[in-house]
């Protein structure tokens, strides 16, 4: 086990959104991902040309539920319904405990790859389908696709990889010089690096858009980048 900042410790190839992880994940979160607050604020407001008095949101991965928090407080209707999924018991507990004075919001411990989804008008997957085994992540899209009403709309946000070894090693580099200028150590991003090999495994921009093309989405496009970070829309 290797301490990979905020008081988070991993093995080699073994990162774990479980464990003492829930407890230190927003913080280390936000210094680890480029925009991570900022492409929050876009969910906010993509969202308001989606949902309705009665509509559906569900939140794919919603670590201690915060965008789901503010989803809820942006839109104030009554018959609105917010769902979290997360495949981590301790995150789940930490979701319920931040959301319970909203009785709008609720929480299911479940896979990705187990996904069981009512009709929706608003799916956000914020930085989770990296994480899902390439051999079943087609299936989840499939599975998003077919949840949404005509007009409903997916917002996936991926880090991505390039296409092409040039550009992968410039944008490596520059999220390296990020990771230290936010305070990381060397020997943290290495271990942090090292905890990720084989269950962080993300797709280059075109991979996910033929992903999306696969489950049925014909119109999309990205909506927010910031080097290997990446944000879309997919619209019903």
């Amino acid at each position: 086990m290797s301490g990979v900042g905020d008081n988070i410790n991993a093995p080699n190839a073994g990162w774990s959104f479980g464990g003492d992880v829930p407890r230190s994940f927003d913080s280390h979160v936000r210094r680890s991902v480029p925009l991570y607050t900022e492409g929050h604020d876009l969910i906010l407001r993509i969202s308001d040309y989606f949902l309705s008095d009665n509509s559906m949101v569900y939140d794919l991965g919603t670590a201690t539920g915060e965008l789901l928090l503010k989803l809820a407080e942006r839109h104030a209707a009554p018959g609105l319904r917010f769902v979290g999924i997360d495949r981590e018991e301790g995150m789940i507990e930490e979701a319920r405990k931040k959301c319970a004075a909203d009785g709008r919001i609720e929480f299911d411990c479940a896979e990705m790859t187990a996904l069981e989804l009512e009709e929706s008008d608003l799916i956000v997957s914020y930085y989770t389908l990296q994480f899902v085994r390439p051999a079943f992540r087609q299936e989840v899209f499939d599975r998003i696709y077919k949840s949404l009403r005509w007009g409903g709309a997916f917002l996936l946000f991926e880090k991505v990889r390039s296409q092409d070894a040039r550009f992968q090693d410039i944008m490596t580099g520059i999220y390296t010089d990020y990771k230290l200028e936010q305070g990381y150590s060397s020997e943290e991003v290495i271990a942090k690096s090292r905890s990720l090999k084989g269950v962080l495994e993300p797709f280059s921009t075109q991979g996910n858009y033929d992903m999306l093309a696969r489950a049925g989405f014909k119109d999309f496009q990205t909506v927010m980048k910031f080097v290997s970070f990446e944000g879309i829309l997919a619209i019903k």
